[in-house]
């Protein structure tokens, strides 16, 4: 029988912006929200959520991913401002935006997962919005609370940053939180 394997496809980001964002989390902290903070080193740009797959699906993964990146070049992109999913009167989510090639950034997504599409894995139903979760929200918050926060970090903007690489990822969910393995990776080239 073929292994299950829980995945996703993302692009990691460089250790100063997680730290720029995780700083964001501690300062969130006081307000006193109900929420299951993600660990700085887990927070990545989610390009496209697999969920569980047979393992022997990850040729086929690795291919378009592979295929995706060489229409492209490196993408320049910046953390910029929080927000919520799917809004701040019931937020689920709670995210930090990005700013700069976001076009290229929506192109690649798509183009990834029309390859993905075309091996049997559905297409996203809702449209890509390019993000980075800060948290999952565990119970009720107060919105006026959640749109404080939202004002007072919206002049938050990192350091522009170059994404030049897209990789596969293995989830593992334990007690003490999500477990990620980088599968394999490949680099952004406009050939």
């Amino acid at each position: 029988m073929s292994e299950t394997i829980r995945t996703f496809i993302a692009i990691e980001l460089p250790e100063k912006i997680i730290d720029s964002i995780s700083r964001i989390q501690e300062r969130l902290q006081p307000y006193g929200f109900n929420v299951r903070w993600v660990r700085p080193q887990n927070i990545h740009l989610t390009l496209k959520f697999l969920g569980n797959i047979q393992k022997v699906q990850t040729e086929k993964i690795n291919q378009a991913i592979f295929e995706s990146a060489h229409g492209f070049a490196p993408i320049s992109i910046a953390a910029k401002g929080i927000g919520a999913f799917p809004s701040i009167k019931r937020p689920r989510v709670i995210w930090v935006g990005l700013v700069g090639q976001i076009n290229q950034l929506q192109k690649l997504q798509k183009t990834l997962d029309e390859k993905l599409a075309a091996n049997g894995f559905p297409k996203e139903k809702r449209k890509f919005k390019g993000h980075l979760t800060l948290g999952r929200v565990k119970n009720k918050i107060d919105p006026k609370r959640l749109f404080e926060a939202v004002k007072e970090f919206a002049g938050f903007e990192s350091e522009p940053f170059v994404t030049d690489t897209v990789a596969l990822f293995k989830s593992e969910l334990k007690p003490t939180g999500a477990v990620y393995t980088k599968l394999m990776e490949t680099h952004l080239m406009n050939s």
